[in-house]
């Protein structure tokens, strides 16, 4: 199968399969999500989610964040991972945003990655959610569903390389959506530990399983009819 024609057919089945796509981050504008994106960093968005409600109620808008002080912020963050300099980064985001933006959410990468606790992947995740641009972030799930599927090769060692590989060969218009899919199937099919390649509808684009049950083009081509 040529890389051409796993993507086609990778993209095929998330297209009929899982139409809609969407973070699971709770949020209601572009302040919410960025501060959920930031603690979301090593830390589960279900975790994220039971503590974002009170500290959206208390700090609903960058210019009240930026008015507080990291210690009563990690009151409200405690239970997140690295609960310390996340709070530090939230306070300090805010403050820029206030400073250097007009308390706005930047569209723009450069003007992003600015921001104190705000990388490379975490400027993709606001660029595709929320403005809608071709970004594809690539966190742990998207590095390791895109290696496993053969969508990434062995050279592919970085998350910056897997980045320009997946947008080099998805169509423009379905990255923000593609990246919520490979995000999606790697934290409930492709897992880290245990892939439930049994019950997964890629198989015959996956390298990772062609290779682990030493399936032949033949023995494919006939399961495909």
């Amino acid at each position: 199968m040529t890389k051409k024609e796993r993507y086609a057919q990778v993209i095929a089945w998330f297209e009929r399969n899982m139409p809609v796509a969407e973070t699971e981050l709770h949020y209601t504008n572009p302040y919410e999500l960025l501060v959920a994106v930031v603690l979301s960093a090593q830390c589960t968005d279900k975790r994220v989610n039971m503590i974002t409600p009170a500290l959206f109620r208390d700090f609903p808008t960058a210019e009240a964040l930026a008015a507080t002080t990291p210690e009563v912020v990690f009151e409200y963050v405690k239970s997140v991972s690295y609960p310390n300099n996340k709070a530090k980064h939230l306070v300090g985001m805010a403050r820029m945003l206030m400073d250097d933006y007009q308390g706005e959410v930047p569209d723009k990468l450069e003007e992003l990655v600015r921001l104190p606790g705000v990388g490379r992947k975490t400027a993709n995740v606001i660029q595709s959610v929320v403005f809608n641009k071709a970004a594809m972030a690539v966190d742990t799930h998207v590095f390791r569903v895109s290696h496993r599927i053969g969508l990434a090769g062995e050279n592919h060692t970085t998350p910056l390389s897997v980045e320009k590989e997946l947008t080099k060969n998805i169509p423009k218009e379905l990255i923000p959506k593609a990246h919520h899919w490979l995000i999606l199937h790697g934290r409930y099919v492709c897992q880290a530990r245990t892939p439930h390649c049994d019950d997964c509808g890629l198989q015959l684009a996956c390298k990772y399983f062609l290779s682990r049950h030493k399936i032949t083009k033949e023995e494919t081509a006939v399961k495909k009819k």
